[in-house]
């Protein structure tokens, strides 16, 4: 009766019923056992491994998503729903595989954004804030960029004949999302305005520049980052009257209008707010750069809905576009805000964040097929967040522990950081954040913005090859595996023996045979017509 009041004052009449029921099934042992009876008979089904060719490679990044959030994210999704939460499913719980990264940078025991960024897009570990460049490029030495250049899973898609193209809730010049098209070695040179005079006398670019000229024809691209396109002190289209907002280029070039007259005559076109986006038809854009704030987009909690898009429907709109190229897209997802949240220690922010990006991983799975789409979510680095303090079954994620403290006498919050701007203390004690209407998680050791943390991260994936994606593995396997899955750049994407190689690729309406002989490549289709093969030589 007791717990059942606790759920009743947590989440109202609809959790109550929901709970009761979990209360009354879960005394029955039966109850446990048709359950794992019924896992057990999905496990073996995985027997049948997916060996096709992976047309379609879609890689979901949640920046900063750690297991502890991805646990927690779990019972506010099912919180959210009116259920008590434990025992909800995450859209990434679904896959099928699931593996561990080991997310160490090169110099680093405790990663950053950016080499991580350079381990999972380029298949390469790297130091800490340099991005698309070998561990042998030295943080923000301009000088030690050149000959150190290592290239992205985006690219060898795109020299592959993919469609390719990168969504994030940050400024599409952030750490994530500039390692698969930039090669720099500082994270925060977003455009030349950031950068030293002596970086830009020996010849190196901005992130913003090397976005639309190393790989000038990305088919998608969409986020934040506006201000970093244009020329120092331009008004910035949506917020005029706020400097802050304006452009930051020294050089005096406008990055989007450049783009926009080089894509004008073929199907290309840019958007900044949700309303120009939504009126576009898929069908009739080939190109698509959407720039939906000056800086990184608002967290879901605080997005307008009117102006700037989600998580979600960015990730729509993106596959909609790509996957009309017959041999299939690249698309590298971002939910970066979820890295943000936590370093400003609101974890209800950084946890609302995951939850969107589930609901974008939902989106996709419906718009693609688990035959010829390899689909993979992962983290670069984790956060020192967690959550305990025995707390019942169904207590508000975001609740106080039901214990108080033995030593102070006080409460305190279930989900806390081992690090950050939630360390408080009124007149030299702990505060007593049970008297807060809107208290912020606790955290141990005071500091500005919490920390990154060390711990592996989770790597879920389903389609094509994903079982190689298993056990625990370093970071930079991810987009070796990418490549294997979909017989792209150098990988030994073929069953190999000493003299032949062979791969079968399936379609709905012939069957390719490749067949390499020394390197040498030779085409044959397979046509499957009236319970007849004809062979054709390429």
């Amino acid at each position: 009766e007791q717990l059942c009041w606790l759920c009743l004052i947590i989440c109202g009449q609809r959790c109550k019923h929901v709970f009761l029921w979990f209360v009354e099934q879960e005394k029955d042992p039966g109850f446990w056992k048709e359950w794992a009876q019924r896992t057990l008979k999905n496990a073996l089904t995985l027997q049948d491994l997916n060996k096709n060719v992976a047309k379609n490679i879609i890689l979901f990044l949640g920046d900063g998503m750690g297991v502890p959030t991805v646990t927690a994210a779990r019972i506010l999704k099912g919180q959210l729903n009116g259920q008590n939460g434990e025992e909800t499913q995450l859209e990434m719980d679904k896959f099928p595989y699931v593996a561990l990264s080991k997310t160490y940078n090169t110099n680093a025991q405790v990663p950053d954004s950016a080499g991580t960024a350079t381990a999972y897009l380029c298949g390469v570990k790297a130091n800490e804030g340099t991005v698309g460049v070998s561990a042998a490029a030295v943080k923000s030495q301009c000088n030690t960029t050149r000959g150190n250049e290592v290239t992205s899973i985006l690219k060898w898609a795109k020299d592959a004949g993919k469609s390719v193209g990168i969504v994030t809730t940050t400024r599409v010049n952030h750490a994530t999302p500039s390692a698969a098209y930039a090669h720099c070695v500082d994270r925060d040179w977003y455009s030349d305005g950031e950068m030293p005079d002596e970086a830009l006398q020996n010849g190196c670019k901005d992130i913003a520049r090397q976005l639309f000229e190393n790989i000038p024809d990305i088919d998608v691209i969409m986020g934040g980052g506006r201000r970093s396109m244009y020329p120092r002190n331009t008004p910035d289209v949506e917020y005029p009257g706020e400097k802050k907002h304006n452009g930051t280029r020294k050089d005096g070039r406008n990055l989007v209008g450049e783009w926009t007259d080089r894509m004008k005559d073929k199907r290309g076109y840019y958007v900044w707010n949700k309303k120009d986006l939504f009126s576009l038809n898929p069908n009739n854009v080939d190109y698509l750069l959407g720039l939906f704030e000056p800086a990184d987009l608002p967290y879901e909690l605080e997005r307008n809905k009117e102006t700037d898009p989600s998580l979600t429907e960015m990730v729509d709109v993106a596959i909609k576009i790509l996957q009309k190229n017959e041999r299939g897209f690249y698309l590298l997802v971002e939910g970066g805000r979820i890295d943000h949240g936590h370093h400003d220690g609101k974890a209800k922010q950084a946890l609302h964040e995951a939850v969107e990006m589930d609901r974008a991983i939902t989106r996709a799975g419906l718009l693609t097929s688990i035959y010829d789409t390899l689909t993979v979510v992962t983290a670069d680095h984790s956060h020192v967040f967690s959550f305990g303090g025995y707390t019942h079954r169904g207590n508000s994620i975001f609740g106080l522990a039901p214990i108080i403290s033995d030593i102070d006498q006080k409460p305190f919050t279930s989900i806390l950081y081992g690090n950050g701007p939630g360390f408080k203390l009124v007149n030299g004690a702990r505060e007593n954040v049970s008297t807060q209407n809107n208290y912020q998680a606790q955290a141990a050791v005071p500091l500005s913005m919490e920390t990154h943390g060390g711990e592996d991260v989770a790597i879920f994936s389903k389609g094509p090859m994903a079982h190689l994606l298993h056990g625990v593995q370093e970071q930079h396997y991810i987009p070796h595996v990418m490549a294997y899955a979909a017989c792209i750049e150098d990988s030994l994407c073929l069953l190999e023996n000493n003299f032949v190689t062979y791969s079968i690729i399936r379609t709905n309406t012939k069957m390719t045979l490749l067949i390499r002989i020394h390197s040498t490549f030779f085409y044959f289709f397979l046509h499957l017509k009236s319970n007849t093969v004809y062979l054709t030589n390429m």
